[in-house]
């Protein structure tokens, strides 16, 4: 599987942005999807993910209410709206797959098998 991440850019705080990542390669049912990032200085951290089987879905409580992740079975393709864009949000945004899983923490970078190049977003205050 390869993704491909897009959608990234430089806005002001307040403002919104959706980020994409194309998925090439068999998706399965039961394989997740998520999206981290890395802001300066920081580790990477967990934002969002699905299943893609699935109907939940999973948010970090720093973006909870503000980001929704989204996805196109067809297109093979996850988004991430971004509303209320903060300082904070600013970082390198990664999406990532996993092999089909049955139980999974899809919060933790390591249930993830393949990763996207990043895609940085920039929110000025």
């Amino acid at each position: 599987v390869q993704l491909q991440a897009s959608g990234g850019g430089l806005v002001q705080a307040g403002e919104s942005l959706r980020l994409s990542c194309a998925a090439s390669g068999r998706t399965f049912p039961s394989s997740a999807m998520g999206w981290f990032r890395q802001g300066p200085g920081k580790e990477r951290e967990f934002v969002a993910a699905l299943i893609w089987g699935g109907s939940s879905t999973y948010y970090a409580d720093a973006v909870k209410g503000r980001f929704t992740i989204s996805r196109d079975n067809e297109k093979k393709t996850v988004y991430l709206e971004m509303n209320s864009l903060k300082p904070e949000d600013t970082a390198v945004y990664y999406c990532a797959s996993s092999k089909p899983r049955l139980r999974a923490d899809l919060t933790r970078d390591y249930t993830y098998d393949y990763w996207g190049q990043g895609t940085l977003v920039t929110v000025s205050s």
